[in-house]
């Protein structure tokens, strides 16, 4: 019985599996109501609403309740609860606490609930007529997220996965658990994945879940339309829903690049690892799906593209929820969860919904306004659509590729991932974007229905010469040219799509402003290829390794030699223009940083730049070596700099060290054979490193902590240590007290010495002075890598112009919306 054991909190998990079941009764008693609600034609339909939107602010409120029941466990160290114990520690900041909330499954499940609990409340206070269809969908979707948190087992069968699981359940038979005092040898928990100890983490997460949440709500609409059969009435307002969605989306895709740039070491901002993959999919879909609903708006065009369109995206997030949940990409990931139990659970989530769309299209078939007249070819809409259909094929690319292990369990098959799976990536998807980026620009020179030729012809001709020329100009400076043939296209279109949606913006701010929207959002996409094509096509590596050496068989598993050198403390290198020196360390738990000083002099050796960058390492136990990089940033260029082999101590002993637990010992092991100097003041004493001087004998030293009396002496040797151009300062103290004589040696590590005064030699005039040099092969050192990353400003600022893009395009379609 739970009252056996003796320090466990068991009052804030009852309470939150309390509401994890309340959750999932009052999101199931919406869904039900807001069915009936939606269905029935007598005097019950305004009851059956008043018992949805109970049951939905019900659900709400659970929701938030689990949440807080959730992050007290995690924020008390309740370390009795699995999750607490296997995210979070005692060392982790406040910050980063927040960060282990949703790093496992159930906290991820969590914030994507809570997220579209919110956007359901938002729908209930703005959808008006539509809110009931709309809210049976959005409840229905509720009741199956949190069914992903009940953590119960029917029939054989597990149904979801409790955060508030305790830990002697799911380590049951431990020796450990057959102790009622086993939470007094639990002192602390497993820590969060040293790669999520990144700022980033703290809000990538809920932006990115916010986006998946608000992909419900175009569904939803779409859904709605087909059920209520208004066919037409959906698209108006699902499209600033379906803009959000993608607004949100694209920037949590984004703030994750930004966290693969600062810390997860893939050499850049994208790898196309298949976690990556699994939330750019339904993502452009959905973005095909908005400029197909804009056509079928302004033409009456295109209707079942995007419907099909709208009602995919959706099932696409459903879909990339299975692949990172399901563990099926465990071996073809860095990233993806590994599996909970949930594999059919997440399927049936899938197949429900897709179910769901299928059959209410077979019923509609016949009614669904298919225009059968065709648009012309020298219109808007024809464009859009053509660029939304390469759009899907971009995306099928990526579904086909990345699923493969999908393959392989369906149909027993063993069809290896691609080995060079970036540039195969690179190469098909530059591919679709230089088409998508050609349709950006030339369209904006045409109008809906029908444009007059000559004028267009003109128009777009004059501004892809004008590209063409400038993008020439950046192909040759930057190198590009070097490249493949696609990325040469890609930067012409690029540059076509900047200056063709520039020239709408222009006519946008003389009075055209309901054009000013999509016009900034298309440059901002525009700089973001420019951007993310010269910055990954032509980055460079700037620590190149010509020496030959190769560190370790194991390094070289999983590093290139050739890009990696190794930088001993305090011996300057020359590397790339700069001259490169480590210099230092600082421990902040978790975290070991190396100083790293960048200088660059001109031609008379006057220094004319310096810095110091600090990269970060963690010796993790279970991960090995796990480092995130600092990086100075340019206006045209950051230069990256990461850790990638050093001799440091794994997290854990660090953590016991700062708290005493490691007593100080003889480290004269440490050390080469010591020599002993006799010298009086003025002499100077070579070592491997440099030099030293004593400068003077200081008679009224003291040692801290030890007073003298009587006839006690302490007598200090003041040192000057010159190494690789740096002074340092020692005062190694000889002590007589009582009959006694003592010495009390002094350190200098960035030297690698140790220094005692061993005796006095009264009949010389001299002291002895002893030297222990660290021998090269303890040297402190660090192998690093260094690259430089040119315009890479362009991808930040283009996301950035992207995001205000749809921002401004959202008031606008909200503003239509009003005036309808």
């Amino acid at each position: 019985m739970d009252t056996a054991f003796k320090g466990e909190h068991l009052v804030p998990g009852h309470l939150g599996q309390f509401f994890i079941i309340l959750a999932f009764g009052a999101a199931l008693l919406s869904a039900i109501s807001y069915y009936f609600a939606a269905t029935s034609t007598d005097k019950l339909d305004k009851s059956w609403l008043r018992l949805g939107r109970l049951g939905y602010w019900i659900n709400t409120a659970s929701v938030i309740g689990i949440g807080v029941c959730l992050f007290y466990i995690i924020y008390n160290h309740l370390f009795e609860y699995h999750y607490a114990y296997a995210h979070s520690s005692r060392a982790l900041p406040v910050y980063y606490i927040i960060s282990s909330y949703w790093e496992g499954q159930e906290g991820s499940f969590w914030l994507w609930t809570f997220w579209q609990a919110v956007l359901g409340n938002v729908l209930i206070w703005k959808a008006k007529s539509w809110e009931k269809p709309v809210m049976t969908v959005v409840s229905l979707s509720q009741v199956l997220l949190s069914s992903m948190l009940i953590g119960v087992e029917l029939f054989g069968t597990r149904v979801g996965s409790s955060p508030f699981i305790l830990l002697r359940d799911v380590m049951q038979g431990a020796p450990i658990f057959s102790r009622p005092d086993y939470m007094a040898y639990i002192k602390d928990g497993n820590g969060l994945n040293p790669l999520l100890q990144n700022y980033w983490m703290v809000i990538h997460p809920p932006t990115l879940f916010l986006g998946f949440a608000s992909m419900v709500v175009p569904f939803a609409y779409a859904i709605a339309g087909l059920w209520q059969k208004k066919y037409k009435d959906w698209v108006n307002p699902a499209i600033s829903y379906a803009l959000f969605a993608v607004m949100v989306l694209g920037t949590g895709i984004i703030m994750g690049s930004f966290w693969a740039y600062e810390s997860l070491n893939f050499g850049g901002f994208w790898a196309w690892d298949p976690v990556e993959n699994a939330s750019l999919i339904p993502w452009l879909t959905l973005i095909g799906a908005v400029h197909v609903m804009i056509v079928y708006k302004n033409t009456g065009h295109a209707y079942f593209t995007a419907l099909f369109l709208t009602l995919i995206s959706f099932v696409l997030v459903l879909y990339a929820s299975f692949l990172t949940r399901s563990g099926i990409l465990g071996e073809t990931s860095v990233h993806s969860f590994t599996d909970a139990g949930m594999f059919w659970h997440l399927v049936a989530d899938v197949v429900l919904f897709l179910l769901l769309a299928i059959v209410l299209i077979v019923i509609r078939w016949k009614e669904l306004p298919i225009s059968q007249k065709e648009e012309e070819t020298y219109s808007r809409e024809f464009w859009m659509f053509v660029g939304s259909v390469f759009l899907a094929l971009s995306c099928l690319q990526l579904v086909f590729v990345t699923s493969i292990p999908v393959w392989n369990a369906m149909f027993g098959t063993k069809i290896a991932p691609p080995n060079d799976k970036v540039t195969l990536y690179n190469v098909f998807q530059g591919a679709f974007a230089v088409v998508i980026a050609l349709f950006m620009g030339f369209t904006q020179f045409m109008k809906y229905k029908k444009t007059d030729t000559t004028r267009f012809f003109i128009t777009s001709g004059i501004y892809l010469v004008t590209s063409l020329v400038i993008s020439a100009i950046i192909i040759y400076i930057t190198g590009i040219y070097k490249l493949h043939v696609v990325y040469m296209l890609l930067m012409f279109t690029a540059t076509y799509s900047v200056m063709s949606n520039a020239k709408v913006l222009s006519d946008a701010i003389k009075g055209k402003f309901k054009l000013a929207g999509s016009a900034v959002a298309h440059i901002g996409f525009g700089l973001l290829l420019i951007g993310a094509l010269i910055s990954a096509g032509t980055s460079k590596v700037v620590s190149e390794n010509t020496t030959g050496e190769q560190y370790s068989a194991e390094f070289a598993k999983a590093n290139d030699p050739r890009e990696n050198i190794i930088m001993y403390k305090n011996q300057p290198v020359q590397m790339g223009g700069y001259e490169v020196t480590y210099i230092g360390d600082s421990i902040s738990l978790p975290n070991h940083y190396f100083k790293v000083d960048y200088k660059k002099r001109d031609k008379s050796g006057k220094i004319t730049e310096e810095f110091v960058l600090k990269p970060n390492s963690q010796a993790n136990r279970k991960m090995g070596l796990v480092s995130s990089p600092d990086t100075k940033h340019y206006l045209f260029h950051d230069l990256y700099t990461h850790v990638s082999m050093a001799p440091i101590k794994y997290d854990d002993e660090l953590r016991e060290e700062s708290m005493g637990h490691e007593g100080e010992a003889n480290d004269d092991k440490n050390y080469d054979a010591p020599v002993a100097h006799a010298v009086q003041v003025g002499d100077t004493i070579r070592f491997r490193e440099g030099f030293m001087v004593l400068k003077a004998l200081n008679k009224n030293a003291h040692v801290q902590d030890i007073k003298l009396s009587g006839n006690d002496v302490a007598i200090g040797a003041d040192l000057e240590i010159v190494s690789h151009g740096k002074t340092y300062m020692a005062e190694p103290v000889y002590m007589i007290k009582g009959s006694n004589g003592y010495d009390f040696a002094r350190k200098v590590d960035d030297v690698g010495l140790k220094l005692r005064l061993s005796q006095i030699l009264p009949k010389e005039g001299k002291i002895e002075i002893t030297v222990y040099q660290q021998p090269e092969s303890k040297k402190p050192y660090i192998v690093m890598r260094a690259i430089s990353f040119p315009y890479i400003n362009f991808f930040w600022s283009g996301t950035i112009i992207m995001v205000i893009g749809f921002l401004m395009s959202i008031f606008r379609r909200n503003k239509e919306l009003k005036t309808v």
